[in-house]
């Protein structure tokens, strides 16, 4: 199944950050389905990033493997979907309690010019971000190659503003996407999914 497959439907409803257009949801699950996010079915293994953070470390999607990972994209200076994905991605973390350990948020930034490592270490300071919270940044040519990847636009307007495509992707401990969310995602719909997931790997054991 090709890569671009689970954001049709994405892709239809959401609209980037900075833009004029109305901000909506993914339609709600049919009733039978399991997971608050979207189903990605079958799931398959996600787009590698290879990145660096504010503190310059290499961060990359592969070294994750055996946790849970919460890939969703964003920038520093956005006034309205942005703090409100790393608000709600971050109250996640936080409601983990012990478990967090077994959780990351890598954050990509969709703004090579304006996420300066200060402006990102401000960022993670005001936003009150935990250690599991990785804002990722790079070079614009290192950027795009996850953009792309992700089937992620992102287009530098007026002002300072970025339209792009904002959702937040849950991979497995296998490396595989399992759950899509849109621009409005939700701590309580991210907990029940890993928890559902988190269940589902201690059945197995």
């Amino acid at each position: 199944m090709p890569r671009f497959a689970p954001l049709v439907l994405l892709a239809a409803t959401l609209a980037g950050c900075g833009s004029s257009a109305a901000k909506l949801d993914v339609p709600p699950p049919a009733p039978k389905q399991t997971f608050a996010g979207g189903t990605v079915s079958p799931p398959h293994t996600a787009p590698p990033i290879q990145l660096h953070d504010a503190a310059g470390k290499p961060v990359t999607l592969a070294a994750q493997r055996g946790r849970y990972v919460l890939v969703t994209f964003l920038y520093t200076h956005c006034p309205d979907v942005c703090p409100l994905i790393t608000q709600n991605l971050n109250a996640a973390l936080r409601s983990l309690g012990p478990t967090v350990s077994r959780v990351r948020v890598l954050a990509v930034s969709v703004d090579p010019k304006g996420d300066t490592p200060a402006a990102v270490r401000s960022y993670a300071q005001r936003m009150h971000l935990l250690p599991q919270f990785h804002y990722l940044i790079g070079t614009r040519a290192e950027l795009r190659r996850v953009w792309t990847a992700w089937n992620v636009l992102s287009v530098q307007e007026s002002a300072g503003l970025v339209d792009h495509l904002a959702y937040t992707a849950l991979v497995d401990p296998t490396g595989k996407e399992r759950v899509l969310y849109g621009a409005r995602v939700h701590a309580k719909d991210v907990l029940h999914d890993l928890r559902i997931l988190m269940r589902r790997s201690a059945a197995k054991t």
